[in-house]
């Protein structure tokens, strides 16, 4: 239940579950923030969450109504999110995710098998006969009130590369670079491939748990944000130390 707080950018929640994970600051200065954001905290308002959000504490923590986010990460997935506190600075930031001008590098753990035969899309591999790294390509949809995207023919709209960068038994640490940006696109391409991401409770299939149970975080992380600031024209690189936990533990 929400009801209207009389503050800007703010609204009171009641009953709301509390997260019990912080965002750890990697970086600020006069523009930007830049968090490690953990997984289970999502990035901004929305449904049931508002003060277990990474722009509520933020905002609360700086004292700083019109931080933003830059982007976002969905709330299972862990590390480097990008805040702006400057309102003037918003728009330049936001299109450099909007227009693909960012390099995003993820981490996920999953099994180690042969790679499915996905039921649409393409599959290239870049340098055969290996298997990896692989280029996947298909057409992703996410409807908003459905938990679930899906893949279908079409118009390609989500590129993703695959990297098998390390063995762990029966899983493995792949490294993914997204060259788009389509809700839940990497999740989605790694289960195609038969290749579902540890801790994953919605693909294949929707698990239900409880809001208060930890125990098992998705095994996916932003890891790297490289771009050139749109004001300085330096170039940013910023690392996730979230790790990767073979066990799925918390």
């Amino acid at each position: 239940m929400a009801v209207g707080s009389g503050q800007r950018g703010h609204r009171m929640v009641l009953e709301e579950p509390r997260i019990p994970f912080e965002p750890r600051i990697i970086y600020e200065d006069q523009r930007i923030i830049v968090v490690d954001k953990p997984h289970f905290l999502a990035t901004m308002p929305r449904g049931m969450w508002y003060a277990s959000t990474v722009l509520i504490r933020m905002r609360r923590l700086y004292g700083e109504p019109d931080i933003i986010p830059a982007h976002r990460l969905d709330r299972a997935t862990a590390g480097v999110l990008v805040l702006v506190r400057d309102p003037s600075a918003r728009r330049a930031y936001q299109m450099l995710f909007q227009e693909h001008r960012v390099r995003k590098i993820y981490q996920c753990l999953a099994p180690v098998r042969p790679i499915a035969r996905p039921r649409t899309g393409t599959v290239r591999h870049l340098d055969p006969p290996r298997v990896f790294p692989l280029e996947r390509r298909s057409r992703v949809i996410k409807r908003r009130g459905v938990l679930q995207a899906w893949e279908e023919r079409g118009p390609v709209n989500a590129v993703t590369r695959v990297e098998l960068t390390a063995g762990h038994g029966c899983l493995a640490t792949y490294t993914l670079y997204p060259k788009t940006g389509k809700t839940h696109q990497l999740r989605v391409h790694m289960n195609a491939l038969g290749l579902p991401i540890v801790g994953d409770d919605l693909y294949p299939r929707i698990q239900t748990r409880a809001y208060d149970d930890f125990s098992r975080p998705l095994q996916l992380v932003a890891r790297r944000l490289e771009f050139t600031d749109p004001f300085t024209g330096g170039r940013r690189a910023f690392v996730s130390s979230v790790p990767l936990d073979p066990q799925g533990e918390a």
